[in-house]
């Protein structure tokens, strides 16, 4: 059975806390619960990983690559948080390490502070979403599912 790996940047282990009239009141156990159970449907494993530490979420990511390499992983739901924004080394992660990446942010950061609205990731990820709540995870997990399959 093949699997999907949900990656959660910085801060994103202070959902329920975090401002919840942006973030919500699930917790990060309540996200990868529902990631769970949206790979249980498609008939997939969902690795659940979170990371305040840049390094570590490019060691997933080159992991990951192998996994995808090896005919174990479909690819990647990630939510990099504020390294979106910031990060070259995990577009150049993404790209090195040829792994397929949904982009996802829990808020519409199109509608935030300008230094949201550029991403470094989406010109290296296969599909953005953006401003679906915590139900974005479920439709990123869909989305790879549709478009790189389960096979």
């Amino acid at each position: 059975m093949k699997s999907i790996l949900v990656m959660n940047g910085p801060n994103l282990n202070m959902l329920g806390q975090r401002e919840p009239g942006l973030y919500g009141h699930s917790t990060l156990a309540d996200v990868e619960q529902l990631c769970r159970d949206a790979g249980e449907k498609h008939g997939v494993v969902v690795e659940c990983f979170q990371s305040n530490h840049e390094g570590e979420l490019i060691e997933a990511l080159h992991n990951a690559g192998r996994a995808v390499k090896a005919g174990k992983m479909i690819g990647v739901v990630f939510n990099a948080g504020a390294y979106t924004h910031t990060s070259i080394a995990l577009y150049d992660a993404i790209k090195a390490a040829e792994v397929p990446v949904i982009e996802l942010h829990i808020s519409n950061v199109h509608a935030r502070e300008s230094f949201r609205h550029h991403s470094y990731l989406s010109p290296v990820a296969v599909g953005v979403i953006v401003g679906f709540g915590i139900e974005g995870y479920a439709l990123a997990i869909d989305g790879l599912v549709a478009k790189l399959g389960s096979k």
